[in-house]
């Protein structure tokens, strides 16, 4: 199941984000680090109505923020579409343990329903140069790879911006 975050969730939503971010870097990806995803952004995200939890038996085993707020990194990015009716994903997670048995496919179903029900343009995400895997999975989905950006408190290597037009 699929709803919104509430502040009780952070700290089993950090407790997550630990475990995905442990599980990167045991494999050699440093996307994530003490500094990010933090509590804070979760709570910004929650008060703006945009963090959604994924639960299995009252568990929550994944998170996707969906909003219409674009980073500032995002700005030189050549989109393909005009930037003023957009979605973007950020904090896409699903806990190792369930990993490679569809949620990350539930979540991103999820905000693109939203997306089209809601009449917007596109949407865009972006994701880290060393996660092949996430590479792989945006492109089957049919992202469009279109620039990079830094984000230089997680990687000195870029993240990919990808974007689907809807």
């Amino acid at each position: 199941m699929i709803r919104s975050a509430t502040k009780n969730d952070v700290p089993k939503i950090m407790e997550n984000c630990r475990a995905c971010a442990n599980h990167m870097i045991a494999n050699g990806i440093y996307q994530w680090n003490d500094e990010y995803p933090n509590a804070t952004a979760f709570l910004n995200d929650i008060a703006r109505g945009e963090l959604f939890v994924l639960t299995e038996e009252d568990k929550i085993i994944g998170t996707i923020v969906v909003s219409t707020l674009m980073d500032q990194e995002y700005v030189p990015i050549k989109w393909l579409t005009p930037n003023k009716n957009n979605i973007y994903i950020h904090r896409l997670s699903v806990h190792p343990n369930y990993q490679k048995k569809g949620y990350a496919k539930k979540l991103m179903d999820f905000a693109e329903n939203i997306a089209q029900q809601k009449n917007y343009n596109s949407v865009r995400l972006d994701t880290f140069s060393k996660n092949q895997r996430n590479q792989r999975f945006y492109e089957a989905r049919g992202y469009q790879k279109l620039g990079d950006i830094y984000f230089p408190k997680q990687s000195n290597f870029p993240f990919y911006c990808y974007e689907l037009v809807l």
